[in-house]
């Protein structure tokens, strides 16, 4: 696996010990928004995920990194190309940087370039996109910065339920971004 380092933060394939990490992170029901999430995930589950996630993009269609302190080594995030497809040369890209502390630091910025030369190097990809909440101006910010073009406005597309309001719902439109590389 090729390591894909910048200077402040690594990119690498998952491992063992990053098991309770991914679990708090995949269980932690305000990030449940930000993707197709309904349920908890089991330790056995997320277990079973890491032990499979060597796993060739080719086949799966999917490839999952941990984004990790360059200085520290601590595990502060993750980093999900989706949807691969060779033929047309595309993919999603998701970036997830867990705690409020490591957020507004550059650690998403670095993660992002370091993915977009990953994937036009390696992957030979002619595009990667994004999905982003109207709402969630950081990582508006962020795929703007990185020279990502808002593509599309999809209406009404995510279903939130509110917060502290059982059964209270409401929804969100969703920003289409793409790099073309």
């Amino acid at each position: 696996m090729v390591t894909l380092t910048g200077n402040s933060v690594f990119l690498r394939a998952l491992e063992p010990e990053d098991l309770i990490t991914i679990h708090r992170i995949e269980n932690d029901e305000r990030l449940w928004g930000l993707s197709e999430t309904l349920v908890p995930f089991s330790l056995y589950s997320i277990k079973e995920y890491i032990a499979n996630a060597h796993r060739d993009i080719y086949d799966i269609k999917q490839l999952r990194l941990a984004i990790c302190n360059k200085e520290s080594k601590e595990l502060i995030g993750l980093v999900d190309l989706f949807d691969y497809d060779p033929h047309n040369a595309r993919a999603g890209v998701g970036i997830l940087i867990e705690a409020e502390t490591n957020r507004g630091k550059g650690y998403g910025k670095e993660t992002l370039a370091l993915v977009l030369d990953y994937g036009k190097r390696h992957l030979k990809l002619h595009q990667l996109y994004a999905n982003v909440l109207e709402d969630n101006t950081a990582s508006i910010q962020l795929f703007t910065n990185a020279g990502f073009v808002k593509a599309g406005i999809k209406k009404d597309w995510r279903r939130i339920s509110g917060e502290g309001v059982r059964f209270r719902e409401s929804y969100k439109n969703e920003i289409l971004f793409q790099h073309l590389l």
